[in-house]
């Protein structure tokens, strides 16, 4: 393996990794649930949390989605390893790294922080505690998600079928360093090297 494919694929996990558990830290021990602070007009840090997946969203069972985090990032790390031993483009290596952080950072959240943190009702803040006395159990925790960025919104008019007069915000979703990572991983893999997939 050479050593600028191994620097290449360390770095965006490292600094991912870095950047999503400060953040993550930082906003669960300084802010309460739901408190939001405005950067600009289509910029805030919102903090929410969820046991989901990515941008916040529900959709399966909560031991099952942590199961299959870890058996992805198993996965990847596999893969990862296979690319630097047979020379890959970097340009690749540094996509499947940054996914892989991305997976690895928010499977951070969910095993380990239910017995990690306390979870006070706002206006409180949450605090580290003693290991186990947390707010759930292991691989239970909240994925804490704090970059809101609505660009753009609107009420739809009385009128109009299925929303009318319901509040429409582009974009809604709130994420953090690890889902964003994973997206710009995913959306490079398309943009640079979709003729992979299909083979």
């Amino acid at each position: 393996m050479r050593l600028k494919s191994i620097t290449a694929a360390l770095i965006p996990i490292f600094a991912v990794l870095l950047a999503d558990q400060v953040t993550k830290i930082w906003v669960k021990t300084h802010m309460a649930l739901h408190e939001s602070i405005r950067v600009t007009d289509w910029f805030y840090i919102l903090f929410t949390e969820n046991r989901g997946m990515a941008f916040g969203m529900e959709l399966v069972d909560k031991y099952l989605l942590t199961g299959f985090r870890v058996v992805a990032v198993v996965w990847l790390s596999w893969y990862l390893y296979r690319l630097l031993r047979r020379g890959e483009n970097i340009g690749y290596v540094i996509c499947i790294s940054l996914i892989t952080a991305g997976a690895i950072g928010n499977i951070i959240d969910c095993v380990f922080y239910g017995v990690i943190f306390n979870a006070p009702d706002p206006p409180y803040v949450a605090h580290f505690t003693e290991w186990g006395y947390g707010y759930d159990v292991l691989l239970r925790g909240r994925v804490v998600d704090m970059l809101y960025f609505p660009l753009v919104s609107w009420h739809w008019p009385e009128w109009f079928p299925f929303w009318a007069g319901q509040k429409f915000v582009f974009f809604s979703p709130v994420f953090n360093i690890a889902d964003s990572a994973i997206t710009c991983g995913v959306m490079a893999l398309i943009a640079f090297y979709h003729e992979r997939f299909q083979r």
